[in-house]
């Protein structure tokens, strides 16, 4: 797997007006050569937006979750007090058709709708000639890879969540920060948080699976030399490496 340094939801720079996972981002990272990393959202419509939260309130200043909006309603909601949208999708896709450069695609799974946003996902991407790879915090979108498009590059999203709670209850933190599922998913790399790097189950992963690791979010030169010392790829944001 080639090594590259992913920009973080894009080169977002709110002080400069460019929101996290706007177009306006994305269009960034790619005039400067950088790859992205992305989360995808599956929307009542079917259509997929770009955008890290369900609840809409710390981006848009507006009540709701996203995954009760159509696409045309996305319009209606600005990002970071800018003009910037939450983008479709497609729009980001287009935007990085034809660079060379890949994508990092997060899957962001709501209400057992892991499935589907799967399906729609590459369903999409196949429309587009990027190259890219696939992760989720959820193993159930890795099993549907594997069972249905077992090509496609996929990793495991995980961090300790015995230190930072998911909201799922003890024994789902334990299973996840565990990495569990990986006996049944093979993921080809995983994400984890650099933070946490310490845990020991990440060693363990590393060892017997030999998978590629990436680290998220690396926030400083420092950071990032230590993350490529080990091997890693680096998910960066806050500075220009």
């Amino acid at each position: 797997m080639k090594h590259y340094r992913y920009a973080h939801r894009g080169l977002h720079d709110l002080t400069q007006g460019v929101p996290e996972n706007s177009l306006a981002a994305f269009r960034r990272a790619a005039e400067a050569g950088f790859p992205s990393e992305l989360d995808v959202h599956l929307l009542s419509d079917g259509s997929l937006a770009v955008f890290h939260d369900s609840d809409l309130l710390r981006m848009t200043g507006k009540e709701g979750t996203l995954e009760q909006l159509t696409a045309e309603q996305l319009k209606l909601c600005t990002l970071g007090g800018t003009g910037e949208t939450i983008p479709e999708f497609r729009e980001v896709l287009a935007l990085y058709s034809g660079t060379g450069l890949p994508l990092l695609v997060e899957l962001k799974s709501h209400h057992n709708n892991h499935a589907l946003l799967a399906e729609r996902a590459v369903a999409e991407l196949d429309r587009f000639h990027v190259p890219y790879s696939i992760e989720s915090f959820d193993p159930r979108c890795l099993l549907w890879l594997l069972r249905n498009r077992p090509e496609i590059v996929r990793g495991q999203l995980a961090q300790d969540f015995l230190r930072t709670p998911s909201g799922l209850g003890h024994t789902a933190d334990r299973i996840l920060t565990r990495m569990s599922f990986n006996k049944r998913t093979h993921p080809d790399f995983v994400a984890f948080n650099f933070a946490h790097r310490d845990t020991p189950s990440l060693r363990r992963v590393r060892n017997a699976h030999r998978a590629e690791i990436f680290y998220w979010t690396i926030r400083s030169r420092a950071e990032l030399e230590e993350a490529e010392r080990e091997g890693a790829q680096a998910i960066f944001e806050g500075f220009v490496p």
